[in-house]
């Protein structure tokens, strides 16, 4: 195992704080939705703008979904995107873990 960061070491702390981690773990996922977003728009050779078009929307409303500070993904909103960009919506959901054991450590299990 590498060593940790005084950063690292920081972040531990706290997550240990159950407020901040969880404002951690919904940016988290909001971050992984906006890149994975613009990722298969980019792979499909859109544009916002054009993306924005096949989904009858604006294209600063596309701009929105691939923020990473956006929160307000809805099921529906993320099938359209999908279907437009040739993709599945697959949501997970998984019990908080244990204290004393993170999620890093028990995904996969």
């Amino acid at each position: 195992m590498k060593n940790k960061t005084d950063f690292d070491r920081y972040l531990d702390e706290q997550l240990k704080d159950p407020e901040f981690a969880g404002r951690f773990e919904r940016a988290g996922a909001a971050w992984d939705i906006a890149l994975q977003i613009a990722a298969l728009r980019k792979k499909a050779g859109l544009s916002q703008k054009q993306l924005a078009a096949k989904l009858r929307t604006s294209q600063q409303s596309v701009s929105r979904l691939e923020s990473p500070a956006y929160e307000g993904h809805t099921l529906a909103t993320l099938r359209r995107v999908a279907t437009v960009l040739d993709a599945n919506v697959h949501v997970t959901l998984t019990p908080k873990s244990r204290r004393g054991h993170s999620s890093r450590t028990s995904a996969g299990k």
